[in-house]
C-alpha cells in the first residue's frame, strides 16, 4: 500500500502554483504535515461552515515569554491537532523561550503516522510580543 493510499492528498498548503501551471497538490506524509500546519496557523472563525477549526495560536501575541504561556500553548497545540489530525498520535509538544530571541517560542511536536509508526517532527516560532 501507498504512503498515498495511506495518508490521502490534498491541496497544498500554502496553495501554489507548479512548473506546469497547475495547483500543486500534497500527498502521502506531506499532506499530514501540511495539514498540521494548516490547523496550527488558523483561527477559530476562519472557516465557514468550520467555525471551531484551528489553533487559536494568535490569542497568545501579547501573552509573556513565561512557563505559564508555553503551558498554555502547549494544551492549545496538543487538543486541536488530537481533534483534527486523526493520522497522528503526539509523542510530546515542547514549548520554550528561544534563547537567541527574548520574545520568540520555539515549538517542537514529536508525533508519530497512525498508520505506520513512523516518527515525525514539526517546528514553529512564535513571537510573544509580552
Amino acid at each position: 500500500m501507498s504512503n498515498q493510499t495511506l495518508f490521502g492528498q490534498g491541496l497544498g498548503f500554502p496553495p501554489r502554483v507548479g512548473d506546469d501551471g497547475r495547483l500543486v497538490w500534497s500527498r502521502g506524509e506531506d499532506n499530514v504535515r501540511e495539514s498540521m500546519r494548516l490547523i496550527l496557523l488558523t483561527e477559530p472563525g476562519e472557516r465557514v461552515m468550520r467555525e471551531d477549526f484551528g489553533c487559536g495560536l494568535t490569542r497568545f501575541l501579547f501573552e509573556p515569554n513565561i512557563p505559564a504561556t508555553h503551558q498554555r500553548i502547549r494544551e492549545a497545540i496538543q487538543r486541536n491537532l488530537t481533534r483534527w489530525e486523526p493520522r497522528i498520535s503526539i509523542d510530546e509538544v515542547q514549548v520554550e523561550a528561544d534563547p537567541d530571541e527574548p520574545r520568540s517560542a520555539r515549538v517542537t511536536i514529536l508525533f508519530r503516522l497512525v498508520a505506520t509508526q513512523e516518527p515525525g517532527r514539526l517546528g514553529l516560532n512564535l513571537v510573544l510580543e509580552g
